[in-house]
């Protein structure tokens, strides 16, 4: 009896396995399996980062005394990173001569107290960087700067350093000093940062010797990019 039995459970198991065909139904594809792994990581991974971040927002809602800082901060820190990541930050576009839009003119007071005023340095290639000391793209900007007018201050160009700090020259100045920064420095206002719309920082722009925007990054520079184009705008004639 058990002898039968066995028998027609091999039979009967042999039936059920000779229906599949193992040419067609049975072929495991495992580049398939592994993209859907992956898929469902990321999915995974974009949710727990959202949540993160909806929660970062709640805190500076709720807890933090100067939350549109922080704000600013979190979001030059995250184009810091991926930025440093390659070698430069993104090239940008130099706009022909007959497209660029005369640059909003200001005076502001410079370390000394002298006033700076940006439509008397026309027949200058000019580079205008919106900056403040919590800004660590800044950070990694400025030594670019300090090499441009260095490099080309003989041609007929400037920087101008725009500082966006609430308290002013009690931050500038110390760190001012501590980077050695060999260019111009001015203390903006919240009128200029809406004139220019400026929302994050830094912001830089390069005017031509008509005082006109040829360029502008919002975000940190190329350094590559920018030095190109200075020297394209150094050999434009006014």
């Amino acid at each position: 009896m058990a002898n039968n039995s066995a028998g027609r459970d091999s039979l009967w198991l042999d039936e059920r396995l000779a229906t599949l065909n193992s040419e067609a139904e049975w072929q495991p594809d495992i580049s398939r399996g592994l993209a859907l792994l992956k898929a469902r990581q990321a999915h995974r991974t974009r949710r727990i980062w959202t949540e993160v971040a909806l929660l970062a927002a709640g805190l500076i809602v709720l807890v933090l005394p100067q939350p549109r800082v922080f704000a600013h901060y979190c979001l030059d820190c995250t184009v810091s990173f991926w930025q440093n990541l390659s070698s430069s930050g993104p090239a940008t576009l130099l706009q022909a001569e007959t497209k660029r839009k005369t640059a909003h003119d200001f005076t502001l007071n410079d370390a000394s107290g002298m006033p700076v005023q940006l439509s008397s340095l026309k027949g200058k290639v000019v580079l205008l960087n919106f900056w403040a000391t919590w800004c660590h793209g800044c950070t990694l900007e400025i030594p670019w700067f300090i090499e441009f007018e260095k490099k080309y201050e003989g041609r007929g160009f400037e920087v101008i350093g725009i500082s966006t700090d609430d308290d002013g020259w009690k931050s500038v100045t110390p760190y001012v000093k501590e980077k050695k920064v060999n260019y111009t420095i001015v203390i903006g206002n919240p009128e200029l940062s809406k004139l220019y719309r400026i929302n994050a920082m830094p912001v830089t722009l390069l005017l031509d010797r008509d005082g006109k925007v040829a360029a502008s990054w919002a975000g940190v520079i190329s350094r590559a990019d920018c030095r190109s184009k200075i020297e394209t705008l150094l050999g434009e004639r006014p």
